[in-house]
């Protein structure tokens, strides 16, 4: 078989649609590039972002700040001190991006200045921390990342 230009051009053009195939099925099919939206209610959550601006802003005209602490039982979260902690009521997400079966929200019940998340629930990796609270009828949004 005689090997010419048109020979080759179908080659490298057969070859290139292989090669896109390739990548193709392997991104549709393999789990460890599977990603999840963010939430699955993204239209609702729309209608209440001016209202999470302005939590944010509120928590950011605190004197104190929440702190996040990795300590050995787990992630200490801190609330400013100056605060009843009796009056806060709010809740903990943490949003695992990689892994949406690994997300978890718990209420805000805390006796001290600080909530624990504990350690078996936080895997080595990247969460998305969202304390939301509310105090004394005023609503705060603390958002952050971090790396477990």
């Amino acid at each position: 078989m005689k090997f010419n230009w048109g020979t080759g051009i179908v080659i490298a053009i057969i070859g290139f649609i292989s090669f896109i195939m390739y990548f193709v099925i392997t991104m549709s099919t393999d789990k460890s590039y599977s990603h999840d939206l963010v939430t699955d209610k993204y239209y609702q959550q729309e209608l209440v972002y001016q209202d999470q601006i302005d939590a944010t802003e509120n928590a950011l005209k605190l004197k104190e700040k929440i702190t996040l602490t990795k300590v050995k039982e787990g992630l200490k979260i801190k609330f400013p001190s100056n605060i009843e902690t009796k009056e806060i009521t709010g809740k903990v997400f943490l949003y695992r991006p990689s892994n949406k079966q690994l997300d978890f929200e718990m209420p805000i019940s805390i006796s001290n200045t600080y909530l624990l998340v504990p350690e078996k629930r936080l895997l080595g990796g990247r969460w998305n921390i969202t304390v939301s609270w509310s105090y004394k009828g005023k609503e705060y949004l603390f958002k952050e990342e971090l790396s477990f």
